[in-house]
C-alpha cells in the first residue's frame, strides 16, 4: 500500500502569513527595543500595528513569544530562540538587498575600518585621503590600534591586518607584503659596521616591541651561511611600533621594524640597516572582512586603492 506524499497547506502559517518578512521584523524590533512603543518608533509605524502583528504570530502558532509587563517586554525561552533565527534571516535579507543595490552604484556612505597604528598612519591615512577625494560621497571612520580590534564592535566593515593572520572564519584579501628590517640610529654606524653575523647583536641593547608574540627572539637567514636564531637583550620594551622607532632614533638600541615604518628614515640617513646581507621573515598585509558579509562598493573600492598604493611603493634600500 502506497502512501500519498505529504503536502503543505498553503493556508498554514508556515507558508502563508508567516512568509511575510515584515512580521519577523516587527517581532525582532520589539525584542531589541524592549517595548512595543520603542519598536514602533524605530519602524516608523503605529504601536497598534506592531502589537497586532506580534499577537497574530503568537495566536497562529499557539506559542507565547513575549512576556509583557508595565515596564518592558521580554522574550520567553521560545521567543528568544525564535528571535535568534529571525535576526539571522533579517540580516541575510538586508545584506542581499544591500548587495543588489550596490551592483551598479558608486561608492557612498561611511566606511568604518580598523588598522594597526603604525601602518594606519603610514599607509592607510594617505589611502583614506585619496579615497575621499576620489569618492566625495564617502566618509571614513577609522580606528587605529596596535591591538587587533573585534570587527563586530562598532560595526566595522573592514580590518587591515599586518603580519600573519590568526583569525578564524573571516574572509581576507592580501593587499601587500612587508619586510622586517634590523635598524639602528645613524650615530651607531661605526659600532654596527663591526657586526659580522646575527649572533653578534646578542650583547647589544635592544628595544623590544611588546605587541609582537616573540619580541626578543629573531630568525635570520643568509643566502650562503644558512639560518641563525638570536635571543636579544631587551633594555626597553614598548607596546607601539612607532614608539620603538622613536627610541631607536634616539640611540636607545637596535630593533627590528617593518620596512614601511623605517623607509623614510633610512632614505634620510636617520637610521641605518644593520646586517643587510641577512634577512628576516617577510609578512603579509591583509584586508579582512566580517564572515558572511557582502563587500559593498565602498569597501571594494578602498581595498582596491590600498592594494594599488602598496604595489607602487618603493622598496626599502638595501
Amino acid at each position: 500500500m502506497h502512501r500519498m506524499p505529504k503536502t503543505h497547506n498553503m493556508d498554514s502559517p508556515s507558508l502563508g502569513n508567516f512568509a511575510n518578512l515584515k512580521r519577523l521584523a516587527y517581532f525582532a524590533a520589539v525584542v531589541e527595543a524592549g517595548s512595543f512603543t520603542a519598536a514602533a518608533e524605530r519602524l516608523g509605524i503605529t504601536k497598534a500595528v506592531v502589537s497586532q502583528q506580534v499577537a497574530r504570530l503568537e495566536h497562529e502558532f499557539r506559542t507565547t513569544l513575549l512576556t509583557r509587563t508595565t515596564r518592558k517586554v521580554v522574550a520567553t525561552e521560545a521567543g528568544q530562540s525564535f528571535y535568534q533565527r529571525c535576526a539571522r534571516i533579517l540580516k541575510e535579507a538586508g545584506e542581499a538587498f544591500d548587495e543588489l543595490g550596490e551592483v551598479s552604484t558608486e561608492p557612498s556612505g561611511t566606511l568604518r575600518l580598523t588598522a594597526p597604528h603604525d601602518y594606519g598612519i603610514t599607509a592607510v591615512v594617505p589611502a583614506i585621503a585619496e579615497f575621499t577625494r576620489r569618492y566625495p560621497q564617502c566618509k571614513v571612520d577609522a580606528v587605529f590600534s596596535d591591538q587587533p580590534l573585534d570587527m563586530t564592535l562598532g560595526h566595522m566593515e573592514l580590518a587591515i591586518r599586518v603580519g600573519w593572520l590568526t583569525e578564524l572564519n573571516v574572509q581576507a584579501r592580501q593587499t601587500g607584503t612587508f619586510r622586517q628590517v634590523l635598524v639602528a640610529a645613524s650615530s651607531w654606524t661605526r659600532r654596527v659596521a663591526e657586526l659580522k653575523a646575527p649572533q653578534d647583536i646578542g650583547a647589544l641593547p635592544f628595544v623590544a616591541n611588546a605587541v609582537l608574540r616573540e619580541p626578543t627572539r629573531w630568525h635570520f637567514s643568509h643566502a650562503k651561511r644558512g639560518d641563525q636564531q638570536v635571543e636579544v637583550h631587551s633594555v626597553i620594551s614598548l607596546d607601539a611600533t612607532l614608539a620603538v622607532r622613536e627610541a631607536v632614533r634616539h640611540g636607545a638600541g637596535l630593533s627590528v621594524l617593518p620596512d614601511y615604518a623605517v623607509q623614510e628614515d633610512l632614505e634620510a640617513g636617520r637610521l641605518v640597516q644593520v646586517l643587510p646581507a641577512w634577512s628576516l621573515p617577510s609578512g603579509g598585509i591583509h584586508a579582512v572582512f566580517p564572515s558572511a558579509r557582502f563587500r559593498s562598493a565602498k569597501v571594494r573600492a578602498f581595498v582596491d586603492l590600498l592594494a594599488q598604493k602598496s604595489a607602487s611603493c618603493l622598496e626599502v634600500p638595501g
